[in-house]
């Protein structure tokens, strides 16, 4: 089972959540996990796409994608300094699944089946939101 989410870049807040079987590739789920409203996309190599990148280019927005090395080739040194650019942002998106895994303690998972499984990350990742912006709900 995965999860895949959308996060927030500012704040790290988590604004949609997928779930699907492992078998599934992480691009299919692509256009579930955007609302619309980005500036900037931060994702792995598993979503590079020449068409997404052409739909989402624009005025104002950024695609920060990992590059990826031609087949049987090397990347070359400033794919890789951009590259460390975008891991550094992409930690923060990471965040979200530090919190699930080490506050919450969902190392592992039990598969219950699709339905229960995914909500159980739904309220796991909705208490996860709510432990991002603690401080602020205090103050």
């Amino acid at each position: 089972m995965k999860a895949h989410i959308g996060v927030d870049a500012d704040s790290g807040v988590v604004h949609s959540l997928d779930t699907s079987t492992a078998r599934l590739h992480d691009s299919q789920v692509w256009d579930d996990l955007l609302h619309g409203e980005e500036t900037s996309v931060w994702a792995d190599k598993g979503y590079v796409s020449a068409e997404r990148e052409a739909a989402f280019t624009g005025p104002g927005k950024f695609w920060g994608v990992m590059r990826k090395a031609p087949k049987g080739g090397k990347l070359h040194s400033l794919d890789e300094r951009i590259n460390r650019v975008i891991a550094m942002v992409r930690a923060k998106v990471e965040h979200p699944f530090r919190i699930v895994k080490r506050q919450f303690a969902h190392v592992k998972t039990r598969y219950r089946g699709l339905a229960k499984n995914r909500a159980q990350l739904f309220t796991l990742f909705a208490l996860g939101n709510l432990f991002l912006v603690r401080r602020r709900l205090m103050a």
